[in-house]
């Protein structure tokens, strides 16, 4: 697992990580947030900078190793702009969590598609 990333400061943190059309179909490793860290999901999902183009499906599950849909499941690739998470879940953090992405593309093979999840979040700095 990689290391959780945590700034001395109170700020807010994040995870990035790119994607492409040809990831369809593999659990991609965003990062690792610290145990304490709560998510901020109005600022996080995924940015969408190339239309994703296969021909019936073009959805984005965000999640954990254990559960790769617990924070956002087929957030729309087919549209370009910000797709904010969109599961009514706990979204703070007992231990160090590692965020997964997974693109789902169906029907036609897809030509285009690239975009950026970014996961923000509050680490447990306020002593």
């Amino acid at each position: 697992m990689p290391d959780a990333r945590q700034y001395h400061q109170q700020m807010v943190h994040y995870l990035r990580k790119s994607i492409v059309f040809g990831d369809d179909d593999v659990e991609l490793t965003v990062g690792t947030i610290p145990a304490g860290a709560v998510i901020l999901p109005a600022a996080s999902g995924v940015i969408v900078t190339t239309v994703f183009n296969a021909g019936t499906a073009n959805v984005l599950d965000i999640g954990t190793t254990a559960d790769p849909d617990l924070y956002a499941t087929d957030l729309a690739l087919g549209t370009l702009g910000q797709v904010t998470l969109d599961e009514a879940v706990d979204f703070s953090v007992s231990a160090d969590t590692t965020i997964t992405a997974t693109p789902a593309l169906t029907g036609t093979a897809a030509t285009t598609g690239a975009g950026i999840v970014i996961i923000a979040y509050a680490v447990n700095n306020d002593g």
